[in-house]
């Protein structure tokens, strides 16, 4: 029986949508994921390459263009191998052999005669002076891919398993790739008067004031609530944005107070309760351990701030942006403007760090509204760096309380996460809207806050069921229906939160029965790919002299499967506590099936763990009356690059096993053994995030 396609080529099932022979003797695969810092462009051209039995150098990726590539929805969720390269491998398979199938037509031959080299077509091992591009015009790509043909098997891959350099890197490293530098001459730099929050009418403007403030030329461009400064200069239309924030006045301005930046605020408020799992015993078990954790709201604190380009000619609106999906984009888009869809294109263009929904999409909303009130002009809009921290949406906070009912020997019979939320998944078009669009004078109706099924990965919900052997669970979601701010996807959505809660709750379950953590889990853990990482992670790290708790040093463990269904990851951290939390060395071995790119693939390793440092130690949006407080890199401090660890990363041999998701793995496993290895040092648990000085002195108190 034939596996069933993946999602993308469902979706998008015309091989002429995924691969094109060009007349330089390359082969163009197009792609609808797009490059973000994960390395996906130079992947995917590995796969292509490999299946078609091309030199690599012969393959171009196409990435995110609406008019020529397919749709694959977002760039994200750890997909773009796990179903875009599935995609791309099928579609290349079924390509190779039709293109042998005309080369045997031609030499009279079966096509089981034929071999490939370089692109080449080789008969019983004589030259056939035929290649892919000799027969390319004979091959139908019109046609819908059937997924019929096999594609290699795993001992047949010469460049999948490779280190082959980044192709997006050198335009990067020279400052050439990214978004924000593209200045083509002519082009109008503008800014935005942010609307507050949705449902706030802006009462008046003083032009006059602002223009005093500027000293320079620019227009006002002003619909509703929505107001942008556009001029050739961008110093003089950056000065008249933020004078614009002292000379005008609202009405229905939100005021939010320090408590809501807490996680704890969200337990009590209106929540829609989604249970999960199978139903709860009807008495509580005798032997109940329960525990509650936190993480606070969290930026994706890009270290660039959002940008995007557009200009609308004879009736076509281009858009230029840095967001994860240009389909979406191009879709949204056009419901917000009233503007048929087939006379927008979106293109992507490179920027500096995603992770999520930021505000990439609301800036290419921006840049789209403006240019379609000034034609013929090329428009570019750059958020300010305050812009960007106090409007995007933001990673959700998150409440969980875990329930476990411990079996006579001490370990999980019955397992219950509690956790209290708002929504992860607020982009345009499901469940969100673009803020330019909530500014203008008919703006979209609010949308019921949702959230992806567990079956789906789960938003809140995300890893939030043990990968251990625990006879029952189950999950109760208490959705929160009205958060004081915008909130959608982070990088990982809920993994890290509910990850750093399991994983403390099982160091803690160990140190009841007197018992090793690391001995711990392995008495409750039957999966063989798991086990596997925790014994060569505890190898590498030295456990077993791990010593004793409470002396400012700390040895602490966190294992996941990312979403119970890819990448496999465990971590040690190592932890130093004298007036804060250092990391000094971290260990990781990870199993991802089939890695397409190894070195690639331990890029995205580190970049999780160093992000996952970040959020736990240090990282959260605070609130004033105002709004947003931490607006700048002194309210909002990140991870510096003084205070990265040391660290060895692994990936096990993927034994032929599918390729899986290895983008956000990381992130669960590394809070919840910072967590571990600071609870270590200290001799006391810190259950909320970020550990910051205060919470390590309370602990200790």
């Amino acid at each position: 029986m034939t596996a069933p396609l993946p999602t993308s080529l469902v979706d998008n099932p015309r091989l002429d949508r995924w691969i094109r022979f060009l007349p330089d003797r390359t082969v163009r695969i197009a792609t609808g994921k797009v490059e973000i810092g994960q390395g996906i462009v130079t992947a995917l051209g590995q796969i292509a390459a490999d299946e078609l039995d091309l030199p690599y150098a012969r393959v171009v990726v196409l990435s995110g263009n609406t008019d020529e590539g397919p749709d694959e929805l977002y760039t994200s969720s750890s997909h773009s191998i796990e179903i875009g390269g599935s995609a791309v491998r099928l579609v290349c398979a079924e390509v190779r052999a039709k293109a042998l199938e005309r080369v045997a037509l031609r030499l009279n031959c079966s096509p089981t005669d034929i071999t490939v080299a370089e692109g080449r077509f080789i008969q019983n091992g004589v030259e056939t002076g035929q290649d892919y591009w000799t027969v390319a015009g004979e091959i139908d790509l019109s046609q819908n891919v059937k997924g019929t043909t096999a594609p290699k098997a795993t001992i047949a891959y010469a460049i999948v398993g490779q280190d082959i350099p980044r192709l997006d890197l050198p335009a990067k490293v020279s400052g050439a790739a990214f978004i924000h530098d593209v200045l083509e001459p002519g082009t109008l730099h503008a800014r935005v008067l942010r609307q507050p929050n949705r449902g706030a009418r802006l009462v008046s403007l003083d032009e006059a004031a602002i223009r005093r403030v500027a000293k320079g030329e620019f227009r006002i461009l002003r619909e509703a609530n929505f107001v942008a400064f556009v001029g050739k200069e961008e110093g003089v239309v950056n000065a008249a944005a933020i004078a614009a924030e002292h000379h005008a006045e609202w009405d229905k301005v939100r005021r939010l107070t320090p408590e809501q930046q807490e996680a704890a605020w969200l337990k009590g408020q209106p929540s829609e309760d989604r249970p999960y799992g199978v139903p709860a015993p009807a008495m509580a078990p005798r032997n109940l351990v329960q525990a509650t954790y936190s993480r606070p709201y969290v930026a994706h604190a890009s270290l660039a701030p959002s940008c995007a380009l557009a200009e609308y000619l004879d009736g076509h609106l281009t858009i230029q942006s840095h967001g994860q999906g240009m389909h979406p984009l191009r879709r949204n888009v056009a419901a917000a403007l009233g503007i048929p869809i087939e006379s927008i294109t979106a293109k992507h263009l490179h920027g500096a760090g995603c992770y999520g929904h930021n505000g990439a999409d609301d800036a290419a909303m921006d840049t789209a509204l403006i240019a379609m009130r000034l034609p013929g002009e090329r428009v570019r809009v750059r958020w300010r760096r305050e812009e960007e921290f106090a409007f995007e949406p933001v990673g959700p906070a998150m409440l969980i309380t875990l329930h476990v009912g411990l079996d006579e020997l001490g370990y999980p019979a019955d397992w219950t996460t509690e956790i209290w939320s708002p929504t992860h998944v607020q982009r345009p078009g499901s469940g969100g809207a673009l803020l330019a669009a909530e500014a203008l004078a008919n703006p979209p109706a609010p949308a019921k806050p949702t959230d992806p099924p567990v079956e789906r990965g789960g938003g809140a919900t995300r890893n939030a069921i043990p990968l251990y052997d625990v006879p029952a669970h189950r999950i109760l979601h208490h959705l929160t229906q009205n958060p004081p701010i915008r909130t959608s996807a982070l990088r990982g959505l809920g993994a890290l939160p509910n990850v750093f809660a399991i994983e403390s709750m099982l160091d803690d379950l160990a140190a009841r029965i007197g018992q090793d953590p690391l001995a711990y889990r392995l008495a409750i853990l039957s999966d063989p790919r798991a086990r596997r990482l925790l014994e060569q992670v505890a190898e590498r790290c030295g456990w077993a002299s791990r010593g004793t708790a409470g002396t400012g040093k700390g040895l602490g463990l966190g294992l996941a499967k990312y979403k119970n269904k890819s990448a496999y990851a465990a971590v040690v951290a190592a932890v130093t506590i004298d007036e804060e939390v250092r990391v000094e060395r971290i260990w990781c071995v990870a199993d991802a099936g089939v890695v397409v790119n190894p070195d690639g693939a331990r890029n995205q390793l580190e970049g999780g763990i160093v992000q996952a440092i970040s959020w736990t130690l240090k990282e959260q949006v605070r609130f004033d009356g105002q709004g947003i407080s931490s607006r700048d890199w002194e309210s909002y401090p990140i991870l510096r690059f003084s205070e990265v660890p040391e660290m060895q990363v692994e990936l096990v041999d993927g034994a032929g096993n599918p390729p899986l998701g290895i983008g956000e793995c990381t992130c669960g496993p590394t809070a919840a053994a910072v967590g571990n290895a600071v609870a270590h040092a200290l001799g006391a648990r810190i259950h909320d995030m970020p550990f910051t000085r205060e919470r390590v002195m309370k602990a200790l108190l």
